[in-house]
């Protein structure tokens, strides 16, 4: 039997598996319903070429990079059009040319390659065209973020480490900060539940432009709303495009904002334009590479175990039935 294809090119479906995470899918809407009898024979056959595609990963595939041990999940969160995929883009293009130092940590690969491609493309040189900020990331179905994965290895460690960047609409995160309950902000709550830190983008070209005032409140709103979920874990606020200007006003309002929610919370100015001045050949822009080392220095919270009471064996008497 000749087995269909999915209509989305960077799809594999049905022979790896659904590019947008359906399990079953005859509920994605690109699959074409009149080939999903077919699809869903060969696949309960057993037999998969690879068990992964490529492309960001979809909920069905946390699985499988998750069998060592749970990666650490890094949330971009903030309005549309605020540079979110912008940032991973800059990243993955700084970690292709080695210009980014991670210390005592060394790139140990990704599963998902074709994803960063996707986002990084429009950010590289090509004949005839110049580079542009990659398209705006869509809301498609809305139950949970592109997650786009590498893994790093720690010098001294034999434990590779892996990381789960969030590449998410903006639209989400708008819905959710309005109401966390909404259908259309589902993404956004899945990104809340799981994330072990988080990034709030602030787009300073944004909040400089006519719609300034609109802006700022979106921010605000999505702010405010993290703060109330975030239960502690540590947030960065990232200003992007940190080379243009905005009024003092402005940018204290968004600090308040971001302080008054999570006291806690790191600033770093971030931007692809190298405000040094250095080489162009080596330019790693302003700040990317400083956020990224925050980024992989989130560790998850550990369990605090009660101090021994006894030299039994038995987990009871050593801790104590009290503290139990």
């Amino acid at each position: 039997m000749t087995m269909e294809k999915c209509a989305n090119e960077t799809c594999f479906a049905p022979e790896i598996g659904c590019a947008l995470g359906h399990t079953d899918i005859s509920k994605c809407q690109i699959w074409n319903s009149s080939k999903v009898s077919e699809a869903s024979e060969e696949i309960t056959s057993g037999e998969m070429l690879l068990p992964w595609t490529g492309s960001a990963f979809g909920l069905a595939d946390l699985g499988f990079v998750s069998g060592r041990g749970k990666p650490i999940v890094v949330a971009v969160i903030g309005p549309q059009n605020a540079g979110k995929t912008t940032l991973l883009a800059a990243w993955y293009l700084l970690l292709g040319r080695g210009l980014i130092g991670c210390g005592k940590r060394s790139f140990a690969g990704s599963f998902t390659l074709s994803g960063w491609e996707a986002v990084a493309g429009s950010l590289r040189w090509e004949p005839g065209q110049s580079p542009r900020f990659p398209a705006h990331t869509t809301s498609r179905s809305g139950r949970a973020p592109g997650l786009l994965h590498l893994r790093f290895r720690h010098e001294n460690d034999d434990s590779p480490v892996d990381y789960l960047f969030t590449d998410a609409p903006g639209e989400w995160f708008q819905r959710w900060a309005v109401n966390a309950n909404s259908d259309q902000g589902e993404g956004a709550r899945w990104v809340s539940d799981n994330a072990d830190a988080f990034i709030i983008v602030a787009d300073r070209e944004a909040l400089a432009g006519e719609a300034k005032g609109a802006a700022r409140g979106s921010l605000q709103r999505i702010v405010a709303r993290l703060g109330a979920e975030r239960g502690g874990r540590p947030v960065a606020l990232a200003w992007t495009k940190s080379d243009v200007e905005i009024s003092d006003q402005m940018e204290t309002a968004v600090r308040s904002a971001v302080t008054g929610a999570m006291p806690d919370a790191v600033e770093h100015s971030v931007s692809v334009v190298d405000v040094s001045g250095g080489s162009p050949s080596m330019s790693t822009g302003t700040g990317l590479v400083e956020l990224l080392l925050w980024a992989m220095s989130v560790k998850r919270s550990g369990i605090q175990l009660p101090t021994p009471v006894s030299a039994s064996l038995d987990p009871l008497f050593i801790c104590g039935s009290e503290k139990l």
